[in-house]
C-alpha cells in the first residue's frame, strides 16, 4: 500500500454514505488527505469547512477515492485513458466494499468509466458529476456543489448542518 493509501485509509468512515471519486492523486505529490492539494482546498471551500475538516468529512460518512491508485496526470491522453479503463475492475471491487448511497464524480471526463465500474459492482446509488475544480473551473464546480451538497446522504447522528451550513 502506498503512503497515499495509508493516509486515505485513516480517514475512511465505518459507513460510507457518499463517495467522492477523483481520477487519481496528482503526480506532483500533493494529495487530498494530506490537505495540500487544490482539490482539498476547493472541496473544503464548497462545504464551508473549517479546522478539522477531514474529521468532519469522515464523521458525515464522506470519503474520497480515486479511480486509479497511481498518478495519471503526467501521462499522454491516450495512456491516461487506457489506465483509467484498466482500473474499472479494481475500482468496482472497492465500490462493492464501500456500498455508498451516493457517488459524486469529480471530473466529467471519467464519468463513463466510473459508471461502468458502478454497473460492474451492481450498485444502485444517487449519482452526481462536477467539473474538476481546477484550470479555471472553480466557479462551475462550486455552482454544481451548491446544488449537490443539500442532497447528499450523511451518517446517522452526523452534525452536518452545524459543520457545513
Amino acid at each position: 500500500m502506498t503512503n497515499f493509501e495509508n493516509v486515505r485509509t485513516r480517514y475512511r468512515p465505518d459507513r460510507i454514505t457518499t463517495l467522492f471519486v477523483g481520477e487519481s492523486a496528482p503526480h506532483g505529490g500533493t494529495f487530498f488527505y494530506n490537505q495540500d492539494s487544490g482539490l482539498f482546498r476547493e472541496i473544503r471551500k464548497a462545504f464551508r469547512g473549517k479546522d478539522r475538516f477531514l474529521d468532519n468529512f469522515q464523521k458525515n460518512g464522506f470519503y474520497l477515492d480515486d479511480l486509479v491508485l497511481e498518478p495519471v496526470n503526467q501521462l499522454s491522453a491516450k495512456d491516461r485513458l487506457s489506465l483509467c479503463k484498466s482500473s474499472i475492475a479494481s475500482f468496482s471491487k472497492r465500490l462493492r466494499t464501500y456500498k455508498p448511497e451516493a457517488v459524486v464524480i469529480l471530473l466529467h471526463r471519467i464519468r463513463p468509466i466510473v459508471l461502468n465500474a458502478i454497473a460492474e459492482a451492481g450498485l444502485s446509488a444517487k449519482l452526481y458529476c462536477t467539473p474538476y475544480p481546477g484550470f479555471g473551473n472553480q466557479p462551475r464546480f462550486h455552482q454544481a456543489m451548491t446544488e449537490i451538497i443539500p442532497n447528499l446522504p450523511v451518517a446517522s447522528g452526523s452534525q452536518w448542518k452545524e459543520h457545513y451550513s
